[in-house]
């Protein structure tokens, strides 16, 4: 279905109301050199061009992205389709706006077509986010826009898009912890690339939203009485649907067995504080009965991307089962937008962002890459350890160690430290003694047993690790064990 154009004075009202004291002026520039630039221009849906830029600006206002990457969202198309040059957005806007939407009209250029094409964008796309995260913020929004009217493209073109979208752009935005658009990029790419799927699921939703959500409005009302007759006030209680193409994925882990699957429609309490988290996840618990095995808390042990959360499942008292989702307003902020929801708290800095270090690393690896065969070659490796679910593993002091699905101990030595990884003789798994090919669980406890004496490691290893972190220092550390062993020889002889 077309997407309902967004307007300045809608893009404003929402600034507003979003930011604190804004600079709508600056808005109102950008606004008129993008509208000036793109004027008489029409998309293939026949809408005027304009309504492409103020869509992309409108979301990232919605994600509460810094006011410069908002207005650099007006303006990303102004270069590449217009007689504007750099220097005059420059000129009038400054360093940064000018280096953001460079950034992006460079991501936009590519030279080839096929298998070549998909690299070359990738290349750029990585390269991009090391330097700045704050362009995939913009190109997300970008891309989100033009699968909501990708109706008007191609079939072939479609298809393209959509698997990009579903493959690399979703999964590097549940990384960042911006759920909300991993969801609408997921979303909308399942629709284009498997429509029959999609169709099914939708109707599944749709079913169970007929039957439940009577009944999952009446818990919610429960609820936001009993919050008030124990004096939690000002508590947000709503209701969550399930994503379709989360639910696709999950059906597919369980045969399609739609009893299996407890957050198809999921309840969430917003609260002031971390104590008035626990406070209502308590309540909730003498109200009813939680069900074992359920309980998680994001709380203490945050997940790496950021998000925060206290998840229980429980009994109603008809027998019925909902799951709760109890967070603070920040909390929810940042697990529906992710790292770009920071600046919405920090507007007086741009503070460092935990947890992107594999981003560098995956740059690092672009860069030591000599052509784009390398590239291909390394693509499968990449979607392994970067893109394929994570797990999350604890040392036993605690620390949340953020893995590839299918990572090892050895893996996780090399995730703390590579003298670690190096000196590795043997690792206990929640206190059992485990092979060091053992493929770890997200909630393991992971102790590594290390030989101060040891040289190296053992260059077998190379056949299971699954992170190029692991593999990369294992092969320098060979390396030079064996320029050693060489040297030595030639020096006796």
């Amino acid at each position: 279905m077309p997407d309902s154009n967004k307007t300045i004075d809608e893009l404003t009202r929402l600034i507003t109301n979003t930011y604190s004291n804004p600079d709508l002026e600056l808005i109102s520039r950008a606004y008129s050199l993008a509208a000036a630039s793109h004027n008489g221009k029409m998309r293939l849906t026949g809408d005027p061009y304009i309504v492409h830029p103020l869509a992309v600006a409108y979301k990232l206002a919605e994600m509460g992205a810094h006011i410069n990457v908002v207005a650099a969202g007006l303006l990303h198309d102004v270069i590449e389709d217009s007689e504007v040059t750099l220097e005059e957005v420059q000129e009038q806007f400054g360093d940064d706006i000018a280096g953001l939407v460079d950034s992006v009209t460079k991501l936009k250029k590519v030279k080839y077509q096929g298998a070549d094409r998909y690299v070359e964008n990738m290349r750029k796309m990585f390269l991009a986010m090391a330097s700045d995260v704050r362009v995939v913020f913009i190109k997300f929004a970008d891309r989100l826009h033009n699968l909501k009217t990708l109706y008007a493209q191609p079939q072939n073109k479609r298809e393209r898009i959509a698997k990009e979208s579903l493959e690399i752009y979703a999964p590097i935005a549940g990384r960042l912890g911006m759920n909300e658009l991993k969801g609408e990029l997921e979303d909308l790419s399942f629709e284009h690339l498997y429509p029959r799927e999609y169709e099914r699921i939708h109707d599944i939703i749709t079913t169970k939203i007929r039957e439940k959500g009577a009944y999952v409005s009446r818990i919610i009302d429960q609820t936001e009485k009993y919050l008030v007759e124990h004096e939690v006030v000002g508590a947000q209680v709503h209701g969550r649907v399930k994503r379709l193409y989360s639910l696709y994925k999950k059906l597919g882990k369980y045969e399609n067995d739609l009893s299996k699957v407890y957050d198809l429609i999921a309840v969430r309490v917003v609260v002031k504080d971390v104590e008035e988290c626990y406070i209502v996840f308590g309540m909730l618990h003498q109200k009813w009965t939680p069900i074992p095995g359920r309980v998680k808390d994001y709380l203490s042990q945050p997940k790496p991307n950021g998000y925060q959360s206290l998840h229980t499942t429980v009994f109603t008292d008809d027998g019925e089962t909902v799951e709760f989702q109890i967070r603070t307003q920040e909390m929810h902020d940042l697990a529906e937008f992710g790292v770009a929801a920071h600046w919405r708290y920090k507007e007086a800095g741009m503070s460092p962002i935990k947890n992107l270090y594999w981003m560098e690393e995956l740059a690092k690896i672009q860069k030591e890459l000599s052509d784009k065969k390398d590239f291909m070659e390394q693509l499968e490796v990449m979607k392994i350890d970067v893109f394929k679910d994570r797990i999350f593993v604890f040392t036993p002091g605690g620390d949340v160690i953020d893995l590839p699905e299918g990572a090892t101990p050895v893996d996780f030595a090399y995730a703390i430290h590579t003298e670690v990884g190096n000196k590795c003789t043997s690792a206990r798994v929640n206190g059992l003694m485990r092979n060091l090919d053992t493929e770890l669980r997200s909630n393991d406890v992971v102790e590594i047993v290390t030989d101060k004496n040891r040289k190296s490691p053992n260059a077998d290893w190379l056949k299971f690790v699954k992170t190029h972190h692991a593999r990369s220092k294992i092969k320098d550390a060979t390396r030079s064990t064996m320029k050693g062993w060489l040297s030595s020889m030639m020096g006796r002889n």
